[in-house]
């Protein structure tokens, strides 16, 4: 008998697929430029095509498997299959009229996208040169028939299938494929040279030329299709060389089962019958669409257009380290820095390690490396150091997942270097982002942290807005030791001072703190939480903020993707509102704010920058830190500054409602338009400023926007 709902929770999977519904709805967008909203519509087929990849194929893996146990909001995994395809049916709908919708916009810009058919003869004549020289050298038609068993087509696969009838034996039919090369362009533009763009897709190509491919047999019909296999990595923790078991999974990942089969609109049936077989995904996810990977449409963005762009933004740089001719140890030992990307240069953190790696002075880094870039320019300044003598340690997780590859070349190439590399712990990835930098000055060891809620990737923090900590606290830089003390000798840390680490202590640490604001409210002392993160999934936290309030605590959550917590519920949930930021940058900083016995915002407020969201795998099976925030100028910046903005922003927010549906923010009569996003562009940060800045344009630096506290009966 199937188990009822649970009325206090959202599921976790539907509800990540509103926050992609809302990623979508941003390529609906008329205020975004045209390309934009392309991008938008694109990341959207993208996130969905990860969320097969991994979720769903989760969540089949333990149907087949007979695991039948609900989720804590009562599902069992036979219906959240069945509610994630009746989701996932309506969002393809809304994504295929909004590509229509674009299409006819780009158009009218003069940027076309045109069916072959539809060609003049002497452009079909010169796409056929094109197509003899340029496609068909790159194409391998493969005929599937007893004598060719159906080949193995990789993870995302695109390609044509064919009914064929050999002219030669008319009573012979076969199928064909045309697996369509991943670096071929999805899209062929013609003939350049006009103001005008005209793009051809490259499936039409390949179809139109398709008894080019098969010379010897009649087309009887052809379908496209596209493939999506299971992504996710079993970790055998009894392996005994973690490095070589990756290497093995990855391997398996690519040639996992097809968990997702797409089929174009309309395709015939024997040919549907043909594919269903041969990928053996008869319980599957079988979508018809009018088009396939919409993931692609991104190649129509980079084509010099960039009047159909956002206009460009220049990160700035913390002033301070300029004024002291770009010396970060002794900017850092002034005062506590806090970097806000992407408004402010990644660059700072790149130039901290470098200089750390050139200083004679620095005798120690260490360095965690979750997430970054291919060829990262924080893995060569780690390399420099070791090469010049000093004591490097990188802790390298290689559960990252889809970066597993990176991270095991770049682990390769520090270890060639002489850094001393650690793979971190089974069972738990580490996902806190931490350097440390030791320096010998005087007869003293000082110690330079870096903490922050995002990766060490530079091209992420172009549009990721995170925090970026820098301390010369002896306390954090004592903290920060024994954190990679934990993980390279397993032994579990004692006696932290002011660092909070998960698995051991940050879930505790946030009971109570939430506890200490239920205290406050039943005592009649004003009280508050205030958290941002990227997701709210941890039912032993929600339960403590429907404990909170129902105490009469005021509750704000900014939660850009996931949220299993029913806001706005009488008796429940009445006192907590619940948003969701989705703009021109991905929201992916973690914050959390408790009043401390005042209203929010205050200057007493316990306030904490986090690389954890609110899930069981960050607070149970993963590294992560709970960072306080106890700089005056910093505190000023995180609260009243980037807490206050996000809460305040009426241009990107959407506001959940207790039945668990997104409503865009709408401006009220009188009420002024404010968006964060472009706050934090127009305005320098409060801890980075200069004495420059300071000094000479004081008049043109506006005070934070003005939060008025909700009144909570």
């Amino acid at each position: 008998m199937p188990r009822t709902p649970n009325p206090l929770y959202f599921n976790r999977e539907l509800s990540w697929l509103q926050f992609n519904t809302r990623v979508m709805e941003e390529a609906r967008n008329k205020s975004v430029p045209l390309l934009e909203r392309l991008r938008f519509l694109s990341i959207s087929a993208s996130n969905l095509d990860e969320f097969y990849m991994v979720r769903v194929a989760g969540l089949r893996t333990q149907m087949l498997a007979g695991m039948n146990a609900p989720s804590f909001d009562g599902l069992t995994p036979e219906r959240q299959l069945d509610k994630i395809a009746k989701q996932v049916d309506r969002l393809i709908e809304a994504q295929e009229r909004c590509w229509v919708t674009l299409r006819s916009e780009l158009a009218s810009k003069k940027i076309v996208v045109s069916r072959v058919a539809d060609l003049d003869d002497e452009a079909k004549t010169d796409l056929h040169e094109r197509f003899e020289t340029q496609i068909l050298p790159l194409l391998s038609p493969l005929a599937v028939d007893a004598a060719h068993p159906f080949p193995f087509l990789s993870n995302l696969s695109l390609g044509l299938a064919a009914s064929l009838t050999h002219r030669a034996a008319p009573d012979d039919s076969a199928f064909g494929l045309v697996p369509i090369p991943a670096h071929l362009p999805r899209f062929l533009q013609l003939a350049a040279g006009s103001k005008k763009r005209d793009y051809v897709m490259m499936e039409d190509v390949i179809g139109h030329f398709l008894p080019d491919l098969f010379p010897d047999s009649d087309i009887d019909s052809q379908g496209l299709f596209r493939i999506t296999r299971d992504s996710d990595i079993a970790i055998d923790e009894e392996a005994e060389d973690l490095v070589q078991h990756f290497e093995f999974l990855l391997k398996e990942r690519r040639r996992g089962r097809v968990i997702r089969l797409e089929l174009n609109e309309g395709i015939e049936p024997d040919l549907r019958h043909f594919l269903i077989e041969s990928f053996e995904c008869w319980d599957e996810d079988i979508q018809e669409a009018k088009y396939l990977g919409m993931v692609d449409l991104k190649g129509l963005i980079d084509n010099g257009r960039h009047d159909l762009l956002f206009p460009p933004f220049t990160a700035r740089f913390p002033e301070r380290i300029r004024d002291l001719d770009g010396n970060h140890f002794a900017a850092i030992a002034a005062k506590d820095i806090l970097v806000h990307h992407p408004y402010e240069e990644f660059d700072v953190v790149i130039q901290f390690l470098r200089q750390a790696a050139r200083d004679p002075d620095v005798v120690v880094i260490k360095q965690t490396l979750y997430r970054t870039s291919d060829d990262s320019p924080i893995v060569r300044a780690l390399i420099d150091a070791a090469e010049s003598g000093k004591s490097v340690t990188a802790l390298v997780e290689i559960q990252a997942r889809f970066d597993e590859a990176t991270n095991l070349k770049f682990a390769r190439d520090l270890e060639r270097a002489g850094v001393q590399v650690v793979y971190g712990l089974l069972g738990f990835k580490t996902h806190a982002k931490v350097s440390l930098v030791i320096r010998r000055e005087g007869e003293t060891l000082q110690t330079y942290t870096h903490l922050g809620t995002g990766n060490y990737h530079a091209l992420n923090a172009k549009i990721y807005t995170d925090l970026a900590l820098f301390t010369a606290d002896p306390v954090i830089g004592s903290d920060v030791g024994k954190l990679f003390n934990f993980v390279t000798s397993s032994s579990r840390p004692r006696d932290l001072q002011k660092l909070v680490l998960a698995p051991h202590g940050l879930r505790d640490a946030l009971y109570v703190h939430i506890d200490a604001e239920i205290a406050n409210a039943k005592a009649g002392r004003p009280s508050g939480i205030w958290a941002k993160m990227n997701a709210l999934v941890d039912q032993g936290i929600i339960d403590k903020l429907y404990e909170a309030s129902r105490a009469g605590v005021p509750i704000d959550l900014v939660v850009r993707g996931i949220c299993c917590l029913r806001p706005g519920v009488k008796g429940l949930s009445e006192t907590i509102n619940v948003k969701s930021i989705v703009g021109r940058y991905l929201e992916h900083s973690r914050i959390v704010a408790f009043g401390n016995g005042h209203e929010l915002p205050s200057h007493n407020a316990k306030l904490f920058m986090s690389s954890a969201d609110w899930m069981p795998r960050n607070l149970d099976r993963r590294i992560e830190t709970l960072v306080p925030i106890e700089s005056p100028t910093v505190h000023d910046q995180v609260l009243d500054q980037i807490m206050v903005a996000n809460l305040m922003d009426n241009t990107n927010s959407w506001d959940l409602q207790a039945s668990g549906k997104y409503v865009r923010r709408k401006l009220q009569e009188g009420e002024i338009p404010f968006s964060a996003h472009q706050y934090f562009m127009d305005n320098p940060s409060l801890s980075g400023r200069g004495e420059a800045l300071e000094k000479s344009r004081p008049a043109e630096l506006p005070d934070p926007p003005r939060f008025t506290p909700r009144l909570v009966s």
